[in-house]
């Protein structure tokens, strides 16, 4: 790997950093988007429960918001009860979907930074075989003894374009594919959320003052 890398010049390396960190996004993101970590299975029958016949204490409140991304969403919604007393129906809503904006942000995070380095990548590869290509133009200049290639040059300059244009591919290809799933996986978790809250609403709306 090593002897490919040295092959390839000093143009691969930043394409060694955009693997490295892509590596550390999917990683980060397959941890993050786990189902007990955004939304347990019992959750929403924990909360309902705990909801009747009166609030839950601010010690439970916490414990569902550190929970997962869907407690966060509920205990917003008790939070708003338990800080003003008989809220109106819209505010305890206001209170629901700031918290689910907020969740959707953290379902999304890094993503934006994972299509980057799949649209940066090939570009990345594409400049190491212009670079390479340069270094090949420049085996064929003359020198100063004799006129003619130089086949190290040339060779060494063959290398530094197949290698980075490889590489490129290499690094871009399963960034974009990720970055699709990962997309796919934020929006379909977040139709749950958006769901789950608006269930949740309507059990607890009962708290709220009469419109």
């Amino acid at each position: 790997m090593l002897t490919i890398l040295q092959a390839a010049g000093w143009p691969i390396w930043p394409l060694v950093i955009c693997s490295i960190v892509a590596l550390t996004l999917i990683f980060e993101r397959f941890m993050f988007l786990r189902s007990e970590r955004i939304a347990p299975a019992k959750l929403f029958d924990e909360a309902i429960h705990i909801a009747h016949p009166n609030l839950p204490p601010s010690e439970v409140i916490q414990q569902m918001e550190s929970s997962s991304i869907l407690g966060s969403i509920f205990a917003a919604g008790f939070r708003a009860l338990t800080a003003h007393p008989r809220p109106s129906p819209e505010e305890l809503k206001t209170a629901i979907e700031v918290a689910g904006r907020q969740a959707t942000q953290l379902l999304e995070k890094y993503l934006a930074a994972l299509a980057t380095i799949a649209s940066v990548a090939p570009l990345l590869g594409l400049l190491g075989t212009v670079i390479g290509m340069i270094e090949i133009f420049g085996a064929q200049a003359p020198t100063s003894a004799s006129s003619g290639t130089n086949p190290a040059m040339l060779a060494h300059g063959i290398s530094v374009a197949l290698y980075n244009t490889a590489f490129g591919l290499i690094v871009a290809i399963p960034s974009l594919i990720f970055w699709r799933y990962f997309k796919a996986k934020s929006d379909a978790i977040a139709l749950l959320l958006e769901q789950s809250s608006e269930r949740f609403y309507q059990h607890i709306k009962v708290y709220c003052r009469p419109e």
